[in-house]
């Protein structure tokens, strides 16, 4: 059992927590930055293959005091690195310096790469598959390894995406946070590529997050092909009960979205048309989620002009859509004000394409 942590998006660290707690990961607690849980190797594949919010897995496998350089030397070439790491695989070291005796980041790496090179015999890349994070801070040195890769918002069936697109991990924490769970319908009026709409879909079928992409883990020395490959098949996916809306005003976003849910598998329970906000009709059925992305005038086009889509947007939710919750997430208070929408205390804010958005939601609409 070791340190595992869950990178998080800033703002949603809370809401991470939450689902490492859901998804039975032990002791998930709430770090700067993430969430840390407790695990083995294969809690680390978990990780990667199921938490839909996490945007990279770390696993910490070794820490030691060091004072100097000369010390952070010696106990590198000490440090059992064949345990985790392999001689074939280049590496890439990358170091934090805080509050410490050793205070130059690039002497630190220095040190470590040449502990690598002379007692692991590893190659180090600048471009290498797997990612060696060395945090100094307060003379303690921590070793850990990047087991994702890619960022995990890279689903991997996911090939076209609009302009400034929702990430997938942003996504999922936001339909957390919504009290989403795949029990009821979800629309988006200004769909995009179809982030919100295919995560809703995959969440309800029962998908893993990470099914359709590799991982950096599957290059270290702890990988276990066989028990991964059990794992991924470990999978019960059922054909949801509720079907999931998206519709947006741009033909090649609709089309976008169309082959990215094939993609994903959802596409049985998925429907995007093309139509302007004030066009949206309420699907037959029970009430559920519209959760949306407009956009706001520091991201796409001028902030003038989409005060009147705010606007048209709210006005249809309300006469439409009774009964139904909305979740909103923009950068600007006074756009998601102009859409009339009964917005409740907006959340944190949470760092998103440089900028900070938040989360608006309403009660059921009456």
């Amino acid at each position: 059992m070791f340190d595992i942590f869950l990178v998080a998006a800033p703002g949603l660290e809370n809401t991470l927590r939450e689902e490492a707690a859901a998804r039975g990961f032990t002791n998930p607690v709430v770090t700067a930055g993430g969430v840390t849980v407790q695990g083995d190797w294969a809690e680390v594949w978990r990780a990667n293959l199921q938490m839909r919010g996490a945007g990279r897995v770390l696993a910490r496998i070794g820490e030691f005091r060091a004072f100097h350089l000369a010390q952070l030397d010696k106990r590198s070439r000490k440090f059992p690195w064949g345990d985790v790491l392999r001689a074939d695989v280049p590496v890439k070291v990358e170091a934090i310096c805080k509050a410490s005796k050793i205070y130059h980041a690039g002497a630190a790496i220095q040190r470590v790469e040449k502990a690598l090179v002379e007692e692991l015999g590893a190659t180090i890349a600048a471009d290498a598959p797997i990612r060696l994070k060395l945090r100094i801070d307060d003379n303690l040195c921590t070793f850990s390894v990047d087991t994702s890769g890619e960022s995990l918002h890279k689903r991997g069936h996911k090939e076209a995406v609009g302009k400034a697109p929702m990430r997938e991990n942003l996504a999922a924490m936001f339909l957390r946070e919504c009290g989403y769970n795949g029990s009821e319908p979800l629309v988006d009026p200004m769909c995009g590529s179809g982030t919100f709409v295919i995560e809703a879909a995959e969440m309800a079928a029962g998908l893993h997050a990470g099914r359709s992409r590799g991982f950096a883990f599957e290059q270290l020395a702890t990988f276990d092909a066989a028990r991964w490959a059990a794992m991924r098949a470990d999978q019960p996916a059922t054909l949801p009960s509720v079907r999931f809306f998206g519709s947006d005003r741009d033909d090649g976003a609709i089309r976008m979205s169309i082959a990215n849910a094939a993609r994903a598998g959802v596409a049985e329970c998925t429907q995007f048309t093309r139509a302007a906000v004030s066009d949206v009709q309420r699907p037959d059925g029970p009430p559920g989620l519209v959760i949306v992305n407009p956009p706001y005038g520091a991201r796409i086009g001028d902030k003038k002009l989409l005060f009147a889509v705010y606007g048209a947007l709210g006005k249809t939710l309300l006469e439409r859509f009774k009964g139904w919750r909305v979740g909103m997430v923009t950068s600007d208070n006074g756009l998601a004000k102009s859409s009339g929408l009964p917005f409740k205390p907006a959340g944190p804010p949470v760092s998103f394409g440089g900028l900070k958005v938040k989360l608006f939601q309403t009660d059921a609409l009456r």
